[in-house]
């Protein structure tokens, strides 16, 4: 591609019919055309592997594919064969399908630490479970967020601490309370200060740094001795991190935990897990009061339970948790490497585990920028690369991370003239992208 005359004219047609048809222009905020530099936000045709499409017909490596949920690469084969012999023996039924019980086997023999899981089609719709499963098991009305980790749920209870909180009422998120992450005084601090309120402790176990040593063991014990629950959000850390979650790397067993984006492969499937004592106060073999826990018409779809088991199975037999790392591996040295090159190794920063990368875009006084970002995503873009983020899918092969690292050399160049410019205005080519979460649009 030229990169001084790189344009997506189909694509920003596209983007203005789906504007007129869609609110934001995309079903998640996060592929909203905001994103990414002003019309250059490509609109996909398809994708094979680690590559994609747009219907201009330029060819793309991407990261972070279906916002991490793709992790195996598109239409692998066999996620599509698992749901291709599903689709036509029928996809949803009015009793359960046998399905239903082998799918809960294998995600129950993966992630060991848990007793019990329902399935679901969303993430949201997972951790709001868990919390009011929390809520029902302790009688009790709070709910603890870890306030450094950037999403939990599209519901009220979460999306009302946001900027984005229009249309919430005060009520709905005035139960809601935060803690710092890797700061178990300050935790412990809040708990006693609520003390006998907090229904549970919810957060990623892990994020773009480790958690300290004993940090989540000192959780587990907090929520031991101030009776609340502790709920591991695994969207993320869910199987990049090991076939068994972070919970299975760290050794630390949380009450519940919730999992999404990897299970499917790109299929909407999510699951709720945790112990027994707990999720059975959702079902129907107790004597206590019912919990509404999660009764979805879509959750048990035959064809996304074929796919989330194909999952398991290809983590489990082929490794791929281990590759995740390789390949971010060398990804993270190749761009660190380019960076210092070309003199910005202190401005373009590659940060998170191997298996999950981002990167920062720091401005001369070192601070994040929204404009550096869009003058580094227009020439990723201009040079084939799709990467609002680094996270790789195992798709990937050397010379896949190989073009990535000659891109990215190609964008630090111009990123220092921006920093001797003190101005990287001239190379964005209309307005800066945007941050998903802010009040204003």
């Amino acid at each position: 591609m030229n990169t001084e005359e790189f344009s997506l004219p189909r694509s920003r047609q596209a983007n203005e019919r789906l504007h007129a048809l869609i609110p934001g222009g995309a079903h998640t905020y996060a592929k909203g055309d905001d994103q990414y530099p002003e019309n250059l936000a490509p609109v996909i045709s398809h994708g094979r592997g680690a590559h994609v499409w747009d219907i201009d017909g330029n060819r793309y490596v991407e990261y972070g594919s279906g916002l991490r949920s793709v992790s195996l690469g598109h239409a692998h084969p066999r996620v599509t064969e698992a749901v291709r012999r599903e689709l036509g023996r029928g996809a949803n039924f009015v009793r359960p399908s046998v399905l239903e019980v082998e799918a809960a086997e294998r995600f129950l023999a993966t992630v060991p630490t848990a007793e019990m899981v329902k399935f679901a089609k969303n993430g949201s719709d997972a951790t709001t479970a868990a919390v009011r499963l929390a809520r029902a098991a302790t009688g009790r009305s709070r709910v603890a967020i870890c306030g450094d980790h950037p999403f939990f749920s599209v519901d009220d209870w979460f999306i009302g601490t946001t900027p984005m909180s229009a249309g919430v009422p005060d009520s709905a998120t005035e139960l809601t309370v935060a803690f710092p992450y890797g700061d178990l005084a300050a935790t412990e601090e809040l708990l006693t200060r609520h003390r006998d309120e907090i229904a549970c402790l919810i957060l990623e176990p892990a994020g773009h740094t480790e958690p300290p040593p004993g940090y989540l063991a000192g959780l587990r014990e907090l929520a031991d001795r101030h009776g609340c629950v502790l709920v591991f959000d695994e969207m993320i850390t869910g199987f990049r991190w090991s076939e068994a979650g972070a919970q299975g790397l760290y050794g630390v067993v949380p009450d519940l935990s919730t999992f999404g984006k990897a299970l499917g492969n790109g299929f909407a499937v999510s699951a709720l897990a945790g112990r027994r004592e707990l999720m059975e106060l959702g079902g129907l073999r107790h004597s206590g009061d019912r919990v509404f826990l999660l009764s979805t018409t879509h959750g048990a779809e035959t064809h996304s339970l074929a796919a989330a088991m194909a999952v398991l199975t290809t983590y489990t037999e082929e490794g791929v948790t281990a590759r995740l790392h390789a390949l971010g591996e060398r990804l993270a040295a190749g761009v660190r490497e380019a960076a210092a090159g070309m003199g910005v190794g202190d401005h373009i920063v590659v940060r998170g585990r191997a298996s999950n990368l981002v990167f920062a875009t720091l401005d001369e006084n070192l601070l994040p920028s929204q404009p550096y970002r869009t003058l580094f995503l227009r020439r990723l873009l201009a040079g084939g690369v799709l990467a609002p983020s680094f996270v790789v899918s195992s798709a990937l092969d050397d010379a896949d991370i190989d073009h990535t690292v000659e891109t990215v050399a190609e964008a630090c160049a111009v990123y220092r003239k921006a920093l001797d410019a003190a101005d990287p205005t001239p190379w964005l080519g209309g307005r800066p992208v945007k941050p998903v979460f802010r009040r204003r649009v």
